[in-house]
């Protein structure tokens, strides 16, 4: 087909459809034409289509007409939340900060990735839960009362179970949690188990994720096995967005004073010697505890515990958004 015929052909179509053209061509009187819908819900596209076969109709020389839709997949980036030990509240992190990007109105979702120990369920009321599939086989995700879709084992385990795998059927079990049909969620937020074993590895493998947040009680011991978690991405290539210092500070309930059981800046103090961000600092706090054990995370509500999730919320949040910032033309 000729350009000029190209461009009498395209003259026929509504505005909204020529902005979003990708080819036009004319054979024996088929019109067939691409149309990028990138962005646009399927009742959007089903009108975009109807206009367009209704205004080439009409058109000289054609008797049939043809649209083929293709629209950008969302880029779903991973954001993996490690530590070196168990105990330095990575699960509580996990949860509250999923929440808090939630609030912040990034559409986030949470995968509990610690396969043999999944805690998830609990911290975010979901206990009980069963997870549909689509006709593709793909789990959609429980929704939380919090704004926040998330799968766990938990999820597919009865309760109490024993989860007695060997690596590459917890490496699968990781695999089935995050390609699920996570719908219009574009950040997912990993709480991953301790570690730099089969389920970090295959993270890496299979999921690399855009950056990881690493968090550590003040403790030397913690923080030497934070650095060992630090080196895992590192050789994995994935950017570390920064260090979070968990059980910094107790404050008294009674007299207010405050004491520092686990020590104080340790993790600060690591972060500027490795070079890497220090995104905040969350108080061992009886509070915390009890939320979690309830299901009701206080990134949900207000207080001094919930601005320090949210002040991590939004370091983090910002460097994703600096990420994103050379493909913006794209999305």
């Amino acid at each position: 087909m000729s350009d000029d015929v190209g461009k009498q052909l395209e003259r026929h179509l509504p505005d909204s459809a020529q902005a979003r053209l990708q080819s036009l061509k004319l054979n024996d009187g088929v019109a067939t034409l691409v149309l990028d819908v990138t962005g646009l819900d399927g009742l959007e596209r089903d009108r975009m289509e109807i206009a367009v076969k209704d205004a080439l109709r009409s058109a000289p020389g054609v008797c049939e007409v043809r649209v083929a839709m293709m629209g950008e997949k969302r880029a779903r980036n991973i954001i993996a939340v490690g530590s070196g030990k168990g105990g330095v509240g990575k699960s509580t992190l996990s949860a509250n900060l999923a929440v808090a990007l939630a609030r912040a109105g990034i559409k986030t979702g949470l995968v509990d990735a610690d396969i043999y120990g999944p805690s998830q369920a609990r911290l975010m009321a979901t206990e009980g839960a069963r997870p549909q599939a689509t006709a593709e086989k793909k789990l959609v995700p429980v929704q939380s009362q919090w704004g926040v879709p998330m799968l766990s084992m938990a999820h597919l385990a009865s309760p109490g179970q024993a989860i007695a795998w060997r690596g590459p059927m917890a490496g699968n079990a990781l695999s089935q949690l995050i390609d699920a049909d996570w719908g219009d969620a574009e950040l997912l937020v990993v709480d991953l188990p301790p570690g730099t074993g089969d389920v970090q590895l295959t993270m890496l493998q299979r999921f690399k994720p855009m950056g990881a947040v690493i968090v550590s009680t003040p403790q030397d011991l913690a923080l030497m096995d934070a650095a060992r978690a630090i080196s895992l991405f590192d050789q994995g290539k994935v950017p570390v967005i920064g260090i979070v210092e968990n059980m910094a500070g107790y404050a008294c309930p009674h007299c207010g004073e405050v004491s520092d059981p686990f020590g104080a800046g340790g993790a600060e103090k690591a972060a500027a010697e490795m070079g890497h961000a220090f995104l905040g600092r969350v108080p061992l706090d009886i509070a915390i505890r009890q939320a979690s054990d309830s299901g009701t995370p206080l990134a949900a509500g207000e207080g001094p515990q919930a601005d320090a999730f949210a002040d991590i919320a939004r370091r983090v949040a910002t460097w994703v958004a600096n990420q994103r910032q050379p493909q913006a033309a794209l999305g």
